[in-house]
């Protein structure tokens, strides 16, 4: 089995939004050796869409109630 056949083997058992995320860093990959410099902001900008990757279909662990502002004595 070949390197790709392999890495393709256990993508296929990764839930999508991972899978999604791979996809990601392989194009990152592919900048890179395309010779093309790639930027602390470009890296950073990488970084952030792994991170928040999926958390739209979160649910939010606040209330209306959080919003409230409070003074406290």
């Amino acid at each position: 089995m070949t390197t790709s056949e392999a890495i393709l083997e256990r993508l296929k058992s990764l839930p999508d939004a991972v899978q999604k995320e791979v996809l990601d860093f392989v194009e990152f990959l592919e900048s890179r050796q395309a010779g093309r410099d790639v930027s602390d902001a470009e890296w950073s900008r990488f970084s952030l869409a792994s991170a928040m990757r999926g958390m739209e279909d979160e649910d939010s662990p606040y209330t209306r109630d959080d919003l409230k502002e409070s003074f406290h004595d």
